[in-house]
């Protein structure tokens, strides 16, 4: 019995590592989010493309089972995925990052990624603080041309991204930040990268990352300052985007102005992790 016990979990062992699939999404209608940045990622996975006359800004390269969608989604706002000059990602997960080798490959786009999450991207995802074991959660390793710090700027045709370090979710977790000006009237738009405390994240004497605790509470922090108008993230459920895109076309205002959302989204990070600080201290 014992024998045939542990051969079964072995076998379930296997068939969790093998078969695991991240959900690749369904398609969602690209469109104009407000004056030149729009939406071309899935029902999930958040891609944002920034068009200048100098080329394009991509805002995550999503699974590499998504960039045929992406760039479909470009393609039908009338842009070439040929143009993305810059290739951009929130942070080093699979379902962020995994897109990134083959749309290097088919744009020469220039990879530019925070730096601590540089060997994570460059390893595929073998380096990660907690999914380093984890094979179902590799990714194609990609090169990064070039390394981002806090506070760096991204500039394009007129148009500039800033890079916040807003780590704990990932090492090198980046909220990113721009202008853009719609209808005449600009507007600060905020980009979160994650503020979540995945299942099996240690926050209490973490040898892989020591300072994940104190990353978390900084990038609250850091969230808490930034203006934000219109609120966006690298998951559609962060910002309702399947709600707001409904209202985009019977609303009068754009549904996407959204800094309160913006705040109660902070405030419920903020309340998540302190109570799941608070319950692994408590030991």
């Amino acid at each position: 019995m014992k024998v045939i016990l542990r051969s079964l979990l072995l076998l379930s062992a296997l068939m969790t590592s093998v078969c695991f699939s991240y959900p690749v999404g369904h398609p969602f209608p690209p469109f104009q989010i407000a004056g030149n940045l729009y939406y071309v990622g899935t029902d999930d996975l958040a891609s944002y493309l920034i068009v200048t006359p100098e080329g394009n800004i991509l805002v995550n390269s999503d699974l590499e089972a998504n960039v045929p969608m992406i760039k479909k989604s470009i393609e039908a706002l009338g842009f070439k995925f040929t143009d993305t000059k810059i290739l951009l990602i929130s942070h080093a997960h699979l379902d962020h990052a995994g897109g990134s080798k083959l749309i290097k490959q088919q744009t020469h786009a220039q990879y530019l990624v925070m730096a601590d999450d540089v060997a994570t991207v460059e390893s595929g995802g073998q380096t990660d603080f907690h999914y380093a074991n984890d094979s179902s959660l590799y990714f194609p390793a990609t090169s990064v041309d070039k390394v981002l710090h806090d506070g760096d700027e991204v500039k394009l045709g007129g148009t500039v991204l800033t890079a916040h370090r807003t780590a704990g979710h990932t090492q090198g977790c980046t909220t990113w930040t721009m202008t853009v000006t719609d209808h005449g009237k600009p507007y600060h738009v905020v980009m979160v990268g994650s503020l979540n405390v995945n299942p099996g994240y240690k926050l209490v004497n973490n040898k892989t990352y020591p300072d994940i605790a104190r990353d978390f509470e900084q990038a609250i922090r850091v969230m808490k300052a930034l203006p934000c108008d219109i609120f966006l993230g690298a998951h559609a459920g962060y910002f309702d985007l399947a709600k707001k895109y409904a209202l985009l076309k019977t609303k009068n205002t754009n549904p996407f102005i959204d800094p309160e959302g913006f705040k109660q989204h902070i405030a419920k990070k903020e309340h998540e992790f302190y109570a799941e600080l608070k319950n692994q201290q408590a030991g």
